[in-house]
């Protein structure tokens, strides 16, 4: 590893599993001293032993104001305040659309994936400003970009957080702190077993299969994991990035390119759909007159 975020302070929410683990993993692999803030106590506490005096772990629902507060104390109390923020956690929320929709089910959804966030940037923000600035990484979601990637609720969340990034970008500047959002595509984790309602090692067996055959979902032939993000935060983290505020990123593997015949020459096009014939075989025929 570079050391590229050495004296650094971190604080990753759903800092135990899928990307959240991965980006703790990454960062204090790079030097920094990471707050992993999740309700997940048992694997707080190996990821503690892990990295002893690099990391320590904290309950944190982000639901709850106060837990994201504590969270922040934490940072600052244990290792001086705080220059990162990845406001990672989160779950799939309200399955289904409009027809089957609940008003609880939508306000919690927007609970964890929006005003998580937005809470964790609120208490975030004094700590950096003693230190002079610091970097804010919003987990979004390529759901957030298009329709067909999520179910309702969590798509209008993710798209939520990609523009509540771009204005706590703008409100934040003059204080040198940078805000951006990461849009993953199909990474292997359990939130797509716990999209189904699948128990926690269910939803893991189901990240598995995802990390084993996602490579014939999108143009780059590899599943996508969380180690992939995890990199994507550390440039957004470190000083690489000092002239990135206000945008999104979006590390999908090129799932989103287009429909699939734009990519895989095998694959029906929607020009075949429209013409008959491919665009290719249009070119052809008019090159032949």
């Amino acid at each position: 590893m570079t050391g590229r975020l050495n004296g650094k302070i971190a604080m990753v929410t759903g800092g135990c599993s899928g990307i959240g683990l991965g980006t703790v993993e990454l960062f204090a692999a790079e030097g920094a001293k990471v707050i992993a803030a999740d309700l997940q106590d048992d694997k707080g506490a190996m990821l503690e032993a892990r990295f002893p005096g690099a990391v320590r772990y904290i309950h944190c629902d982000v639901t709850v104001e106060a837990d994201i507060a504590a969270a922040c104390a934490l940072a600052k109390s244990a290792f001086g305040g705080l220059d990162i923020l990845f406001n990672n956690a989160g779950h799939a929320g309200l399955a289904g659309g409009v027809e089957t929709m609940t008003v609880e089910g939508w306000d919690a959804t927007f609970a964890v994936l929006v005003r998580g966030p937005a809470v964790g940037m609120k208490h975030a923000r004094p700590l950096m400003l003693e230190r002079g600035g610091g970097s804010i990484i919003n987990t979004a979601s390529i759901a957030g970009l298009q329709a067909g990637y999520g179910p309702l609720a969590y798509s209008a969340a993710k798209c939520a957080v990609i523009h509540m990034s771009r204005c706590a970008a703008a409100e934040l500047s003059p204080h040198k702190i940078r805000v951006n959002a990461i849009c993953p595509g199909l990474i292997a984790t359990s939130i797509f077993g716990g999209a189904l309602g699948m128990n926690r090692e269910g939803a893991d067996q189901l990240a598995a299969m995802v990390a084993q055959n996602g490579a014939i979902a999108q143009p780059i032939p590899k599943s996508g994991l969380p180690f992939d993000i995890a990199a994507a935060a550390l440039f957004l983290a470190c000083d690489d990035s000092a002239f990135v505020t206000g945008t999104h990123m979006v590390v999908d593997g090129g799932i989103t390119i287009g429909p699939r015949g734009a990519w895989d020459t095998t694959a029906p096009s929607v020009w075949i759909d429209i013409f008959g014939v491919s665009l290719q075989e249009m070119g052809a025929a008019n090159q032949a007159t």
